[in-house]
């Protein structure tokens, strides 16, 4: 498996290389952003993993270049960014997870094997569109229609989807949704929260109902009436 590491402190992204090195992977190092680009651009990678902030081409400037040209490698932040406003950024820009620094390494490794065991598209067997009142969800191509309106989803975005609309009106915890979206390996709360409100800036609109409703301490509910 090959792995691109973009990252501008030296000296923590040889060490890193290091470490997957021994796991057996092939790791190719850029220090800056514009070179980052330059090797995911001309270099077939397995996975990228990406500082957010980089001299030259910002690490989300350089994932939003990717997702824009097709390319469907998995992205992995690794970042001081901590906000779930950040989380949103980055996963609107393209990312599939999201890591702080300063992290320990035996989390890093395992999100890395998830990410390496997931198919190029893990919602491709669900081929049946579902349908929830005015909300229609076409997992294959990754689009939902509400009323007449089309919205363009991520992977993640129609996994955490059909999620919720195979269950209305009932309550899912964390770990359910965890279950059915990263199956392999969970991301953070703050992850699945940032997931989720990027998922409802795109579904809602003012003056339609709120769609995917938070219940303090339990979990989410998904409701177009309430």
């Amino acid at each position: 498996m090959r792995i691109l590491l973009v990252d501008d402190e030296a000296e923590l992204a040889d060490a890193l290389a290091q470490v997957l090195q021994r796991k057996g992977y092939s790791v190719t190092v850029a220090y800056d952003g514009d070179r980052g680009s330059q090797l995911a651009q001309s270099e077939t990678y397995d996975l990228l993993i990406l500082d957010w902030m980089l001299p030259g081409q910002s690490g989300l400037e350089l994932c939003q270049g990717l997702r824009a040209r097709g390319q469907i490698t998995p992205v992995l932040f690794l970042t001081a960014k901590d906000t779930v406003d950040d989380r949103v950024d980055g996963l609107d820009a393209g990312a599939d997870d999201y890591l702080i620094k300063p992290f320990e390494l035996k989390e890093l490794l395992a999100r890395v094997r998830a990410l390496l065991r997931r198919p190029p598209s893990l919602i491709a067997d669900a081929s049946d569109r579902l349908t929830l009142g005015e909300l229609v969800l076409d997992p294959v191509n990754q689009v939902a229609y509400r009323g007449d309106r089309a919205v363009e989803l991520s992977e993640k975005e129609s996994r955490l989807l059909a999620s919720f609309m195979q269950y209305p009106e009932q309550i899912l915890s964390h770990s359910a949704i965890y279950q059915q979206v990263w199956p392999d390996d969970a991301p953070t709360s703050n992850v699945l929260a940032a997931q989720v409100r990027l998922l409802r800036r795109k579904l809602d609109r003012l003056g339609e109902p709120a769609s995917i409703h938070t219940v303090y301490g339990k979990g989410y509910r998904f409701s177009l009436t309430s």
